[in-house]
């Protein structure tokens, strides 16, 4: 017998998807809010380690992720300048293991549009354009009011409504996200046929430039600078600031300021970190993903963290037959001293860019990581 019989779940982000997949697999009834109209269709690309394909493959998405994305081993470094020369091609550690590749790029839409159709096939209840707005419990269950109106009893109730998350705010846990001082441009463009990995340059006018194959023709690029105020700028003119921006960087930053000029979206986003210390779980209300942390994407580990989550929470939602301290405390052993190691760290790498640490040990500190993401959650 499971611990839960119904759950609900705020967040149609990777997290909150995630866990309605497990649980409605288990035969869970879940029912999940979303206060957005529809599913994302927008958005960049994203990089994900072996450590988030190997959650992938136990939800049961493993070949449709991998036919929709873009796999590859290792990372190119390249210097700015005349030429862009490749002076280093790192090795990646295979974090989800041999079965797996070290790293894939692929579209974020896509992502999204995979997990859902999962959840739904699943059988779990997905509820675009509705809004989670009150929680009360009992020792036993958690009433939970959606768009003003109660929604119904639970067992649980998982927030996994992302950063701003407003589940974290009415269970008690007043966290922020805190910006880093780094902020990102971020443009989805064709594939040069000279990429077939990801590439960073580090130096020259921008704290790093970079980007990610995410399909057979299709990769995301970035520019990463000092934080600043671009609520302002136009799309022609955020368009003409990344242009301007990445004139620095040769090689295939030619072809990415081509698509742009041609009309590729620019947008950008402040980096930003934030932890909820354990407890996670206020009686019978959890907060995941980035409810419950966010770092820079520094080391690309945000989504596999919150695939965790997921993970680790529907396992011992399934495999109990009680929600209580025990299981909680299993939860929060498992999940926030390693979520911890991964905000850290992150945002370790973005502070020595910031400060102009040159002798930092970046790839002793990514290395680590990757150690650590390799063994199971």
């Amino acid at each position: 017998m499971t611990a839960v019989q119904k759950v609900a779940i705020a967040g149609a982000g990777v997290a909150g998807l995630a866990t309605a997949i497990f649980l409605a697999k288990a035969g869970v009834e879940v029912d999940l809010y979303d206060a957005q109209p529809a599913l994302s269709t927008h958005g960049s690309g994203i990089t994900l380690q072996g450590n988030a394909l190997r959650v992938f493959d136990e939800l049961g998405v493993w070949d449709e992720i991998a036919a929709a994305g873009r796999a590859f081993e290792g990372l190119n470094l390249r210097a700015p300048g005349p030429g862009a020369p490749v002076v280093a091609a790192l090795p990646d550690l295979k974090t989800g293991g041999p079965d797996y590749p070290s790293t894939m790029g692929m579209s974020r839409p896509d992502l999204a549009r995979i997990l859902l159709a999962e959840a739904e096939r699943s059988g779990a209840r997905v509820h675009f354009g509705t809004r989670v707005t009150g929680v009360s419990q009992t020792d036993d269950a958690v009433a939970v009011e959606v768009d003003g109106r109660p929604a119904g009893t639970f067992d649980v109730l998982v927030g996994a409504d992302g950063l701003h998350s407003a589940v974290r705010e009415m269970i008690g846990i007043h966290v922020s996200p805190e910006q880093t001082g780094m902020g990102i441009w971020r443009t989805f463009v064709s594939l040069p046929p000279e990429v077939d990995r990801s590439e960073l340059y580090y130096g020259g006018p921008m704290y790093i430039a970079g980007y990610t194959p995410t399909g057979d023709d299709t990769m995301y690029a970035f520019l990463v600078e000092a934080a600043q105020d671009r609520s302002s700028a136009s799309p022609e003119e955020a368009r003409r600031i990344m242009v301007e921006q990445s004139r620095a960087y040769d090689g295939p930053w030619n072809h990415i300021r081509a698509d742009i000029e041609a009309g590729a979206d620019a947008n950008y986003t402040w980096f930003t970190r934030h932890l909820v210390d354990a407890p996670w779980n206020r009686g019978r209300a959890v907060v995941i993903g980035d409810a419950a942390h966010s770092c820079p994407p520094t080391i690309a580990q945000g989504a596999a963290q919150g695939l965790e989550d997921a993970a680790v929470l529907s396992e011992l939602l399934v495999n109990r037959d009680a929600v209580d301290q025990t299981l909680w405390d299993e939860f929060h052993e498992r999940r926030v001293a390693r979520a911890k190691a991964i905000v850290d760290a992150s945002v370790q790498l973005g502070q020595w860019q910031l400060d102009g640490v040159r002798d930092a040990d970046m790839g002793g500190l990514m290395f680590g990581v990757a150690q650590l993401t390799a063994a199971r959650a």
